[in-house]
Formats: structure tokens, sequence, C-alpha cells
């Protein structure tokens, strides 16, 4: 994925939860996905995926269960 795909993605998220917060950022000599973190923190990852010649993006967020018992 390219730079105006980051661009995109990022502003989608921003504008989709009314923040500025979302950095969108390419993965070291990996193409299919970029991270996502908001601030500092990284979230997760988006994937592009072609399916019978359509696009869409995945978000893939690991929740820990060690990160549930502090809320």
């Amino acid at each position: 994925m390219d730079d105006i795909k980051l661009q995109k993605i990022q502003n989608y998220l921003n504008n989709l939860f009314k923040t500025e917060h979302f950095v969108v950022k390419k993965r070291k000599n990996i193409n299919d996905s970029f991270e996502i973190y908001i601030k500092d923190e990284f979230l997760g990852l988006i994937y592009e995926e072609i399916d019978e010649n359509e696009k869409a993006y995945q978000f893939h967020m690991t929740i820990l269960d060690e990160d549930l018992k502090n809320e």
C-alpha cells in the first residue's frame, strides 16, 4: 500500500471517530498492511484485501486478557 492510501485511511479514521489522534504508519519490509496508532500507542494493523475485484480494509486489534483485568 502506498502513501496516498496511508493518508486516506488516517483521514478516514480521524473523521469517523472525530479526533486527530490516529496515526497510520508503514511497516518495515511489509507492504500488505499499515500500523495504526492513537498518538504513540499501537492499536493494531489494517490489511488490504481484494475479493472478486473489490478492495476492503480489515482492522485487526488484539486485546490481551490481562489488559481487561485493570478495568
